[in-house]
């Protein structure tokens, strides 16, 4: 089975840095989403292409672990890697990055199916998901 990776690069902005110059530890959240958006676009399961299913993927759990900081202006590259389950939801884990390729942040989270129409969390893989684990060779025998 094959790790399925996005690498994404980002440079830090004004407004995500504090009075100290350093990115506000909130903000790799969002650069999460920005890994896992990028992932989305190259591998055919962006939410849009969810929502057509007919399913949303909230976010259920995150974690992450600061290792070094960030400043205004920074480079950082955002490893975004798909996590193999054969349970019914997404996981991702992300290695951000600085210019120097030292490792600042590690983090995952974790998102469930739930039927837009009914609001119902899925118990079980949906059709369309099993399909694209198919596609990059991820179904568990």
């Amino acid at each position: 089975m094959k790790e399925l990776k996005e690498i994404h690069q980002i440079t830090i902005r004004f407004n995500e840095v504090d009075s100290l110059g350093i990115v506000w530890h909130g903000h790799y959240i969002s650069y999460f989403e920005e890994g896992r958006e990028a992932f989305g676009k190259t591998f055919g399961i962006s939410y849009l292409d969810i929502k057509k299913q007919g399913f949303a993927v909230p976010i259920v759990k995150t974690s992450t672990d600061h290792m070094l900081p960030l400043k205004y202006g920074d480079v950082a590259i955002i490893e975004t890697a798909f996590k193999n389950t054969q349970a019914a939801k997404i996981i991702f884990e992300y290695v951000i990055k600085n210019h120097q390729n030292q490792v600042v942040c590690k983090g995952e989270t974790v998102q469930v199916f739930t039927s837009i129409e009914t609001g119902e969390m899925a118990l079980t893989n949906p059709e369309f998901f099993k399909k694209w684990k198919q596609k990059y060779n991820l179904l568990d025998d």
